[in-house]
């Protein structure tokens, strides 16, 4: 037995199971289960309910830049008054949403309620990568987002596709609404064990600083790596409201089909988080970033020149490479923050990125209704030119280095 427990100990901090940390990746596990049922079917939601294809376009618009004005007020709260009482007043506010998603009979109320259903995924974020940075070493960072990222993308594996059956074998309507009851008791199960189990350390002092201030002290590689991502998201915002619309629409592939496409997206990114994670906590973090960035690119073009499910799932396969660095990513974020004002530097970095992309859907609906493939091909276009920015800026940065 004591054998037992000191394998257990050593895979634990092998994978950096840091106690906080293990609780937050219980509770991503906990709503990404329940969300991941429903929410890539929203846009056929709004079509059963009646919305074309610019409401569509709205509300993925509407979801970017909630994405984006909700970072810094979740940062600034996550550093106000702790990491745990942040969390569940924001799971509060989702579990609402969820609430009038079920209610729905309207695709107008849909777009209201993702107000409060996108407190879950936004506000939360600046203090899930404040928890990882305040309670693992610069070493284990990467790993900890791997195993982070691991657990979150475990649901998008096996719940896609329990969602699709649910809604073939119940009918549209009523099985997005069976998904939508596990997901409000999913969240009450969340903030029990942050009650619970979660072990509240003090604030940092109360200082006065503003966004500017914030922005002013932001390190400017960060701000570098920002460009890149910003035009990462581009592509990727150019495409992803129009992907279920594409493969349901015009290749004729069944909702069961599209939730196994997104299992298979996934499995291809979970086999690789934890190899590569420790890989680049040993060796690095730039090749892994870079090649994240190139698949970003690469992947709306390959949907856009599928033909049938096996094209499909190609595309699928190379949509599940584009999380090759992203925990390398998330970790070269927390490396260039000050402890003492992480939530809030993760919060300003993420709302700039937001508000430079949450126009990508609405110009990806006018782009649609004059070629289905035209949001693909441009995405492929300036995901490919933020690879390039990423690799000129890190090539000069080795240079001056080595010089």
């Amino acid at each position: 037995m004591p054998r037992q427990e000191s394998t257990s100990s050593r895979v634990g901090a092998w994978l950096a199971l840091e106690r906080n940390v293990s609780v937050i990746l219980v509770v991503l596990f906990l709503l990404g289960m329940g969300e991941e049922l429903w929410t890539r079917f929203i846009p056929k939601y709004l079509e059963v309910l009646g919305g074309g294809a610019w409401v569509v376009a709205s509300y993925g618009t509407l979801k970017d830049f909630l994405d984006a004005v909700y970072q810094y007020p979740g940062g600034w709260l996550a550093d106000r008054i702790g990491r745990r009482a942040s969390l569940i007043v924001f799971t509060l506010l989702a579990i609402v949403g969820y609430g009038m998603y079920y209610a729905a009979t309207s695709w107008l109320l849909i777009l209201f309620a993702t107000i409060f259903v996108m407190a879950w995924s936004s506000l939360t974020l600046p203090a899930v990568f404040s928890i990882i940075g305040d309670r693992l070493a610069e070493h284990r960072r990467a790993m900890g987002f791997g195993v982070q990222s691991l657990l979150k993308r475990i649901p998008i594996v096996i719940a896609p596709t329990l969602g699709g059956l649910l809604l073939t074998g119940y009918g549209f309507m009523p099985g997005i609404r069976i998904g939508l009851l596990w997901t409000i008791l999913g969240g009450v199960i969340a903030i029990s064990t942050l009650i619970y189990f979660y072990d509240e350390q003090p604030s940092p002092p109360r200082d006065e600083l503003r966004f500017i201030d914030i922005w002013r002290v932001m390190n400017p590689a960060l701000k570098k790596l920002l460009v890149t991502d910003i035009l990462a998201r581009w592509a990727e915002g150019l495409a992803e409201v129009f992907i279920i619309i594409y493969a349901m629409n015009i290749l004729r592939t069944s909702a069961f089909q599209f939730g196994w496409l997104i299992s298979i997206q996934m499995l291809v990114s979970i086999v690789l988080y934890i190899p590569i994670s420790h890989l680049a906590d040993r060796w690095g973090r730039r090749p892994f970033v870079f090649l994240t960035f190139v698949f970003f690119a690469v992947y709306p073009l390959s949907i856009a020149f599928a033909r049938g499910i096996i094209g499909l799932a190609i595309a699928f396969i190379i949509g599940g490479l584009r999380e090759i660095g992203e925990p390398a990513r998330k970790a070269s974020i927390i490396d260039m923050t000050r402890s003492d004002i992480r939530a809030r530097t993760v919060g300003a970095y993420y709302l700039v990125r937001g508000l430079a992309v949450f126009p990508a859907s609405m110009v990806a609906g006018v782009l649609w209704n004059y070629s289905n493939r035209l949001p693909f091909v441009l995405a492929f276009i300036i995901g490919l030119i933020g690879a390039g920015y990423y690799l000129l800026v890190e090539s000069k940065k080795v240079a001056g280095q080595i010089a």
